[in-house]
């Protein structure tokens, strides 16, 4: 398995600092960059479509590691689905973001996992699956049972948030972080096939180079 992350020193201590790539997808005005907002400035803005991909930044102090976010918010016009993947190779986590007031976005999420799961492993990457704007559970035409049960069948995350409302959206990218953290310590247990516990940086870099 390619080392994707980044363990180092952090300036408090030996707690491991750990750079983690994600990316929001899925179908225009579903909220992505009204997630990613309220996640990084901890506010709500109503954002015009983004054009191609627009690029934020976090970092988060835990007790056993820091982790620095690095936060890829695409386009969900049609006419840029063709160049999305350019942005998500090398995504270490996915949040597949549909609105539960439109049946037609979470037809479009299940398109969008189409597309990673040609491009990663499973256990290359972390895919939540969010329902946004709890807000409109007047206009709700996807029930939490549906997007649960397909997170399920699938093997994803899974939550409900609200952006407007500043519901779960921490909480949806800690699931992620814990998750994250919870593969990493799998793989540092893991034995090494050549019986050495380091990773080659170079060599798996040189791996993932292609596509």
């Amino acid at each position: 398995v390619a080392q994707k992350t980044m363990p180092g020193t952090s300036l408090e201590g030996t707690r491991p600092t750990y750079m983690y790539k994600v990316v929001l997808l899925g179908s225009m005005s579903v909220g992505k960059s009204s997630l990613a907002y309220r996640y990084v400035r901890n506010d709500f803005r109503e954002f015009l479509p983004t054009v191609g991909c627009s690029f934020f930044t976090h970092t988060l102090h835990l007790e056993e590691a820091t982790i620095k976010f690095e936060i890829w918010d695409t386009a969900g016009q049609e006419k840029y689905h063709s160049v999305c993947h350019l942005y998500y190779r090398d995504a270490h986590a996915a949040l597949l973001v549909y609105d539960i007031a439109s049946k037609e976005t979470f037809k479009r999420a299940k398109l969008w996992l189409e597309e990673l799961e040609k491009k990663f492993l499973p256990d290359e990457i972390v895919i939540a699956l969010v329902g946004n704007k709890t807000d409109l559970a007047a206009e709700r035409e996807v029930t939490t049972e549906e997007g649960e049960e397909f997170a399920r069948t699938k093997g994803l995350l899974f939550m409900e948030t609200s952006a407007k409302s500043n519901y779960q959206v921490n909480n949806v990218f800690m699931a992620i972080v814990q998750e994250l953290l919870r593969r990493e310590k799998e793989k540092a247990l893991a034995p090494s096939p050549h019986g050495r516990s380091t990773v080659d940086l170079e060599e798996s870099r040189a791996r993932r180079r292609c596509c």
